[in-house]
């Protein structure tokens, strides 16, 4: 992601709930379907491929979701990009780009809420480490998801890295390896 040097992202302050239609369902369903053979997690010992296919899935509805909202603020949204890629073609480039901006979107589903506590998870391995952490004025969109009813989609407003609190996991076997942003810790959060 490039380094951005400017104002945080200030469209909408409040969260944002979205219906996602079946069409945005299915698409981001065979993405997830079309991709995990091309994934290879073994740095991070995830190697369900289930695991692999719904995080995908998720991601890509947390993605559509995010672009519905800043539309209706009328902004330009490019992305989410549905092209498959081999393993050597994969890139971690922003997931959406709001008129010109490089945004990341992370998501996570209401069941996994429920169990660990509404949170996001950023990769931060000696292996591989997510590319917008490198930025402290990068932003981020997060998404509620959920999987539980209807695919509806909560979107918080951007924040910038620099204005998030980080964290261990939950999980003891993902400490060392991802960083946690949870809801409770977020700024201005009502």
């Amino acid at each position: 992601m490039k380094a951005i040097s400017r104002n945080k992202m200030e469209y909408f302050k409040d969260k944002q709930v979205v219906k996602l239609g079946q069409a945005d369902i299915d698409k981001a369903r065979k993405f997830a379907n079309d991709v995990v053979d091309t994934i290879d997690y073994g740095d991070s010992n995830q190697f369900s491929t289930a695991k692999i296919k719904e995080d995908h899935f998720v991601s890509k509805l947390g993605e559509e979701a995010v672009k519905k909202v800043f539309e209706n603020f009328g902004k330009t949204v490019e992305g989410p990009d549905y092209e498959i890629y081999t393993q050597k073609e994969k890139s971690w480039d922003a997931d959406l780009r709001i008129d010109n901006v490089d945004l990341a979107v992370k998501t996570q589903k209401k069941s996994a809420a429920q169990r660990y506590g509404l949170s996001w998870t950023f990769q931060s391995s000696s292996y591989r480490k997510d590319p917008i952490l490198q930025n402290l004025e990068n932003e981020v969109c997060f998404v509620e998801c959920d999987d539980t009813n209807d695919y509806s989609c909560t979107v918080y407003p951007p924040y910038q890295i620099k204005e998030l609190t980080f964290k261990d996991p939950v999980l003891p076997h993902l400490k060392g390896k991802k960083q946690v942003v949870y809801e409770t810790d977020l700024p201005n959060n009502d």
